[in-house]
């Protein structure tokens, strides 16, 4: 109340005065109404500053700069994953600081620093009148510098008169906060260097490989030089520029004192000597997952009134950083020894290499060509297409920086607990500062016979039984306008000879998979893959999708195999477990997802034994033989078209875990039959984190799968329901109905002849073993991969003929599904 009866009194006083100059305008000329002119334009001036005092950064702010503390990512068992910070940027105390970097600093930038409070008004009036005379110059001090690089949102960096207000008022809050040698601090270790490097002890590194205290006076006055244009004084891009700048802060610190005039003479003629070494940010432990999580981070951040950049968070999550470090090395053991593969498939054409595939007149070369920005960027400077791409295919370096880039190979893996859904592992490619597209949760890829699983837990869901048999024929499925879809095993011919479901999906056999997939309807396997965890991606419901045409990403595909392993219930995949301020305080504690029920209890286990199969005898065996595992596993692989992606997934009582191996563009190969198989691929991949989380006891190699019992009621109306349909289309000679509630017993089948199994060949330990493995080393049973649809006309010496089923009655055909919700449950879980 005070200050407004000073205003109203202050008011009251000038009211008469300014009503005498309206009636007489001509007092405004006088001397009189000058001085009253001035001193009301010095209001209004020291009102408008007043009033943009509440829109600069508050104290509080300003301290908080000086100590943020980035979130940090950490294991369940401590480990620190990741932190999450502002900028790459490494804070060092000013006494860790070479003295020529002040020296210059303060000689070049503010030679009165110690003298003023913020603002110098001697250079502000000289900068005001070069300015309006034609001659820009900068005004600011270090302090106000400081300011601008602190606060960039709140201050800005318009040229005009509010900006500069609006930084001399932050200025001045700083200097009242602050002392010299912390404001010199803030400023050094805030101040950008380009190349990602924030701080002067990043720059040190970037352009001299060495830390900050190790700096002499060259390169502390090119460090300094560059702060008045880093892009346009970048000595990696532009010397001469650099060098002329860091003689013009030589100079200024010769004038200033801090060099003798024969030093400044001898150190203008030293050259630039530039040790360059772009600075990546530490990547942690799971970089990719730290990415992932990032932006629910933030949200959760705003949401409570934190800052995940300084506010010193602690996220505690569910992975486990010693399987984290096995899926680490082995992911990049595995991607080593398929590069040595690639590099020789994809070698430049030569007289050496004359059935590389690399080479100018191939294909698929010039359109990756026309596909390159330089291409585009020849094109669009008036080049013509044809000219632009002869070009850039006579350049032997641009095509060597595109072959690398191109067939470079990449991976996933992640791992999880199925009994709670924890994420205990998760690498997102071989290397996240060369790639770090996520592999797990961002990519999707064919998933190929990994998808067959559902296919077959839909047909156990219906009734049918892993002991049931359909006949290993060729099959052609009508789809409508000439089209027909005849999937095949490869080069290995139909047997014609009965084979029982669980053998089917053991050694992935695509022809009895298809006739399934009729039989149980594209329709009704979509949604029980939905049901199981694959969420988030779209599946087109054609026969095709038995065999996994449909994109998928690893982490879908892991959680769903989690599903079979928990018994069908699904969880949704869980990585953090709690938030806690800096001093340890709990602020939020995420609990599990529900688990839901996906597929009933008899099918999973039915299911769940089938691909022990694969594992036992089947396309994943290497399990057994080459990493000696003799725990209670099961799993499957994946191989696609043209072997362009490989996958395995195994499962043990505690953790399931899966791969993907591939390139990032889907027409590069391996460009082996061998090597290109899901087996050879991924299954390394897993089987040596399986291998070594049993020998670490990371997990138990005694726990088995237990099979439960269904309810009663569940089993009696499946009983019931499937002789009734055995009652209604008959039943198979020689198979008597049971009581209700239990299936009748199944005729002996001869089983089908397999060839012996032989162990995997081991994986090329460098480039030069890299290539083909010879015939004798070859598995016999290997997986087919998908064949695409054809357009083709009718035959007639052989119509297309549906399914072949033996000793099983024609069960009715399921109605179209209705669609399950989507699953919304974000991967930090749900709040307890």
């Amino acid at each position: 109340m005070t200050v407004f009866a000073s205003l109203h009194a202050r008011w009251a006083v000038l009211r008469p005065a300014l009503a005498k100059l309206a009636r007489r305008p001509e007092r405004w000329i006088s001397a009189h109404g000058l001085v009253w002119l001035l001193g009301a334009l010095a209001l209004a001036g020291v009102l408008y500053v007043l009033a943009l005092v509440p829109f600069t950064p508050a104290i509080s702010d300003i301290r908080k700069a000086k100590s943020d503390q980035p979130a940090q990512l950490v294991s369940a068992d401590g480990r620190l994953l990741a932190e999450y910070r502002w900028v790459n940027r490494e804070w060092v105390a000013l006494e860790s600081i070479a003295p020529p970097v002040v020296d210059a600093l303060i000689a070049t930038e503010d030679h009165r620093f110690y003298d003023h409070f913020g603002l110098d008004w001697r250079r502000t009036l000289s900068a005001v009148v070069r300015t309006v005379g034609g001659d820009r110059q900068g005004g600011s001090t270090i302090t106000q510098q400081l300011a601008r690089n602190l606060y960039p949102e709140d201050i800005g960096r318009a040229p005009t008169l509010t900006r500069k207000i609006k930084e001399a008022i932050t200025a001045l809050k700083i200097e009242a906060l602050y002392s010299k040698d912390e404001i010199l601090e803030t400023y050094l270790n805030t101040v950008p260097f380009l190349y990602n490097a924030y701080g002067i002890e990043m720059a040190a590194r970037t352009y001299f490989d060495k830390s900050a205290d190790k700096l002499n006076v060259l390169e502390s006055a090119t460090l300094i030089g560059m702060l008045k244009g880093t892009a346009y004084y970048n000595p990696v891009l532009n010397p001469e520029r650099a060098q002329a700048r860091r003689n013009t802060v030589l100079a200024q610190m010769a004038k200033r004192g801090k060099l003798s005039q024969a030093e400044y003479e001898r150190l203008i003629k030293r050259p630039l000597r530039i040790r360059f070494e772009r600075q990546s940010e530490v990547a942690g432990l799971a970089p990719h997952l730290a990415q992932q999580l990032r932006r629910q981070l933030i949200d959760w951040a705003d949401r409570n009134g934190y800052s995940l950049y300084s506010d010193g968070l602690v996220i505690r999550t569910t992975i486990d950083a010693r399987l984290q470090e096995m899926a680490n090395q082995a992911v990049q053991q595995q991607g080593r020894a398929l590069q040595g593969v690639a590099d020789g498939a994809w070698a430049p054409r030569s007289a050496w290499a004359p059935r590389s595939a690399w080479g100018d007149k191939s294909a698929l070369v010039q359109q990756l060509v026309r596909e390159s920005p330089q291409y585009e960027k020849a094109v669009a400077a008036g080049a013509a297409p044809g000219d632009a791409l002869r070009e850039l295919l006579e350049d032997r370096d641009f095509l060597r920086q595109l072959r690398q880039s191109k067939t470079r190979v990449q991976a996933g893996f992640m791992a999880m607990d199925p009994r709670s859904g924890a994420v205990l592992a998760w690498v997102g490619s071989r290397d996240y500062s060369s790639d770090p597209f996520d592999h797990v949760q961002a990519a999707r890829r064919q998933p190929g016979s990994t998808f067959k699983p559902f296919v077959y837990g839909a047909a156990f869901a219906m009734g049918l039984q892993p002991t049931d048999t359909l006949l290993d024929t060729a099959v052609e499925i009508p789809l409508g306008g000439k089209q027909v879809w005849r999937p095949t095993d490869g080069r290995t011919p139909p047997s014609e000879e009965p084979m029982t479901l669980r053998d089917g999906l053991a050694y992935s056999k695509n022809t009895i998979t298809a006739q399934l997939m009729h039989k149980v309807g594209p329709a009704r396997v979509a949604q029980l893959a939905r049901a199981m965890g694959v969420r988030e991606s779209e599946l087109d419901a054609v026969p095709a999708l038995a065999l996994g045409t449909s994109p998928v990403t690893l982490k879908e595909m892991v959680a769903a195999y989690g599903t079979i392993a928990n018994g069908g219930r699904y969880l949704a995949p869980r990585v953090i477990t709690r938030i806690e301020d800096k001093h340890g305080k709990l602020l939020e504690e995420f609990k599990p997802a529900s688990p839901e029920r996906a597929l009933g209890i008899t099918a999973a286990q039915q299911l769940r034994d089938a691909l022990r199969g694969a594992v036992d005898q089947g396309t994943g065996r290497a399990i057994r033989s080459r990493y000696g595992i003799t725990a209670d596993v099961a799993g499957k692989t994946g191989t696609t078209q043209d072997n362009t992606d490989g996958w395995f997934i195994l499962m043990h009582p505690q953790l399931v875990a899966g791969a993907w191996a591939g390139f990032n563009d889907g027409r590069i190969t391996l460009r082996s039959d061998y090597w290109g198989q899901g087996a050879h691929s991924a299954l390394p991949m897993v089987g040596e984190v399986f291998r070594q989380a049993l020998r670490g006891k990371l997990i138990d190699a005694g726990e088995r799968f237990i099979d439960e019992e269904e309810s009663s009621w569940i089993a009696t109306a499946t009983g019931t329901l499937r002789n009734w349909v055995y009652d209604l289309f008959g039943r198979p000679t020689g198979e008597q109905a049971g009581p209700a509630g239990a299936p009748a017993p199944r005729p002996s089948v001869p089983p089908v002849a397999q060839p012996a199994p032989q162990d995997a060949a081991p994986l090329p330990e460098s480039s030069s073993q890299a290539g083909n493995p010879s015939p004798e080393s070859r598995p016999e049973i290997t997986e087919a991969p998908l064949v695409p649809l054809q357009q083709v006309m009718p035959r007639a010496p052989q119509p297309a003929q549906p399914p072949v089923w033996v000793n099983e009655p024609q069960a009715p055909q399921p109605d179209a599904a209705a669609p399950l919700p989507q699953d919304g449950t974000p991967v930090i879980g749900e709040t307890r």
